[in-house]
């Protein structure tokens, strides 16, 4: 299929460039994709909390020296990363120690499988003996994420209808994958947003590699995410979903590369707990303005997500709780995606999720975040500021 001349991307064959540690900065990234981190890239709230404390906050790529690989790969260790669950995952396994500090998921996008609009496909069980596309990037340096998510939801949509994998003829479609430290792609930004100032990511198919494969006919189906990419492929009028994990009540089907996972490096957490409870203090304020205020919250994160547009994005962010947290359900959601990597050999090592997350730094978070508040309301009601809530004094 014309990939004979593909190059893999290996860490022998690539200089990895990042700016050198200094501890009175602290670099977040992330995907675009739900989460209170894409909210406050506007509003700046974090980068608030941070300058109370002297610490300079930017985006990854706010500085040339800095490739896209800590995206990836966590090589930066004052970095502090949100997004997509496998990256991380990967990390974590086989090439560092990092702490997972929070998560916020979204439980109702599981995948779909969609298919021409026109063929005479309407089921799953239609799909007998025809193709369906998966995708293989060919950069061995980073996760293959997008890979994961496709093979797991083919793998769980034929599962629910009766069928295996021997049913169906999975066609791969390699690419090469090696923009991440191309000088083209390394002009500073301040913003994840300016990102998308030139070009469209919601048609760009850069970001839905099979599509073209699909309405060409080289393949008959191809996996992709339930509503955000789901509702621009079938506004073309050209592709249809036959089946919608999301629409099943059980939750356990709904891991796509999700929940959005929050991870900051062991030396960070060990070394610099103060900078790790800053982050998530911004982080919690943030998420619970965008609980309160879900249409605006949604007209800004309509600007990097995949949603059809402004409305689509409301209705797909309705029900999610925008604060991250380290809920039992969403741990064993986290479980669920480590688990497949591992079963499918997209992780060499296995670890233990329970002991990965590192739930007293949201609490720390949270307890400041609620000793500031009080110090507010007390001092405007008071003649002199109230002992703090955690000292033990009693009142009356």
């Amino acid at each position: 299929m014309g990939n004979e001349a593909l190059k893999s991307t290996t860490f022998e064959n690539t200089k990895l460039n990042t700016i050198p540690l200094n501890w009175k900065e602290v670099y977040y990234t992330n995907c675009p994709l739900v989460s209170a981190s894409n909210v406050d890239q506007e509003l700046g709230w974090t980068r608030e909390e941070y300058k109370k404390i002297g610490v300079k906050y930017g985006f990854l790529r706010s500085v040339r020296e800095n490739d896209w690989y800590p995206h990836y790969i966590h090589n930066l260790d004052n970095l502090i990363r949100f997004g997509g669950l496998f990256p991380p995952v990967h990390v974590q396994a086989d090439i560092r120690r990092t702490r997972l500090l929070g998560v916020t998921h979204a439980p109702h996008e599981g995948g779909c499988m969609m298919v021409r609009s026109r063929d005479n496909i309407y089921l799953m069980k239609d799909l007998k003996g025809k193709k369906i596309g998966l995708s293989k990037s060919l950069n061995q340096i980073k996760n293959d994420w997008w890979r994961i998510q496709e093979e797991q939801g083919i793998e769980l949509m034929l599962r629910m209808n009766g069928m295996t994998r021997a049913d169906v003829e999975i066609v791969e479609f390699p690419y090469a994958d090696d923009w991440y430290n191309n000088p083209a792609m390394l002009d500073p930004m301040e913003n994840p947003s300016e990102l998308w100032l030139k070009r469209n990511h919601k048609y760009d198919l850069a970001f839905r590699p099979l599509e073209t494969a699909l309405l060409n006919g080289v393949v008959d189906a191809i996996y992709t995410q339930s509503k955000p990419f789901q509702h621009l492929q079938e506004a073309t009028g050209k592709m249809k979903a036959i089946e919608d994990l999301s629409r099943y009540p059980d939750w356990t089907l709904q891991v796509a590369n999700i929940p959005a996972a929050i991870t900051c490096t062991d030396v960070m957490a060990e070394q610099h707990p103060e900078l790790v409870i800053t982050y998530l203090k911004g982080m919690i304020k943030v998420g619970r303005w965008a609980n309160e205020h879900k249409h605006a919250a949604a007209a800004i994160l309509d600007k990097q997500t995949f949603y059809l547009d402004v409305e689509d994005t409301y209705e797909g962010i309705r029900h999610i709780d925008m604060v991250p947290n380290l809920s039992p359900q969403n741990l064993a959601s986290v479980e669920i995606g480590k688990d497949f990597m591992l079963s499918h050999g997209y992780i060499k090592n296995d670890f233990d999720v329970q002991k990965w997350a590192a739930p007293e730094f949201l609490e720390q978070a949270a307890r400041e975040l609620l000793e500031d508040e009080w110090k507010k309301r007390t001092t405007s009601k008071l003649p002199e500021t109230a002992a703090p809530l955690a000292s033990g004094t009693r009142l009356g």
